[in-house]
């Protein structure tokens, strides 16, 4: 059974979860639970409202991966977040487990997507077609032939970090639909892939403060398994 999103932010504008591997950001055909259904509930008890329930989804996570995400409570908080959304206005890290290790420590990878939508399959092209796509990172640590990365996307194309990840023959830990060899399951037993949403920072939708939400780890989180890197430094 997939855990219970942990509430990281709320107030009367905006509420900011840290969504469990597992869980879809939206609803989809299967009608299996979603953020956006648990928060519709949760604010109807909360509030004890009844009927409809306001829930602005103004970006979204892959199912496979954990982390912040950010909700709008009313229409205007709603508009004005994506806004920032829309223009890179939001800070985003993640952290990434990947097979291999990049050939130095820190620096900016660029790349031009394109997305089947047939198959939910994004890929480089080398045309200098499609999307682009802007990412920094760093590498945190090393050891038993992966990496851990802190990675700043500057924009958010679908499985952006996954694609370019891979494009460099570095698949995220458990990522098999972009070439991972590993398998990493989450809480609920289901494959989940190494990549957590562990920061966002954002204007506040009507004060104009920064706010800034910091997810911890899950429990699922392969660097919480003992011997993961197969020495104590990992080194």
């Amino acid at each position: 059974m997939i855990p219970e999103p942990e509430i990281l932010y709320e107030d009367n504008h905006c509420l900011a979860l840290n969504k469990p591997a597992g869980m879809l950001s939206q609803g989809d055909e299967t009608g299996e639970p979603s953020l956006v259904s648990w928060t519709e509930d949760y604010w109807r008890r909360k509030y004890d409202k009844p009927g409809n329930v306001f829930v602005g989804l103004v970006h979204r996570l892959d199912r496979p991966t954990s982390g912040v995400v950010l909700i709008a409570r009313t229409s205007k908080a709603a508009g004005r977040l994506a806004d920032q959304f829309r223009v890179g206005g939001v800070s985003k890290l993640y952290w990434a487990i990947v097979e291999g290790r990049p050939d130095r420590d820190r620096g900016e990878w660029l790349d031009h997507l394109e997305k089947d939508r047939r198959t939910n399959v994004t890929r480089t092209t080398a045309d200098g077609e499609g999307k682009v796509a802007r990412v920094a990172f760093e590498v945190l640590r090393v050891g038993a032939g992966m990496a851990k990365l802190a990675l700043r996307p500057v924009t958010g194309r679908s499985h952006q970090l996954r694609v370019q990840l891979a494009a460099r023959g570095m698949p995220i830990v458990g990522d098999r639909k972009y070439g991972s060899k590993r398998t990493v399951l989450a809480l609920d037993g289901e494959p989940r892939i190494a990549l957590h949403a562990r920061e966002l920072t954002f204007r506040h939708p009507t004060k104009g403060d920064e706010v800034r939400v910091e997810a911890s780890a899950p429990g699922d989180w392969p660097e919480n398994a003992p011997g993961w890197w197969g020495s104590p430094t990992g080194r």
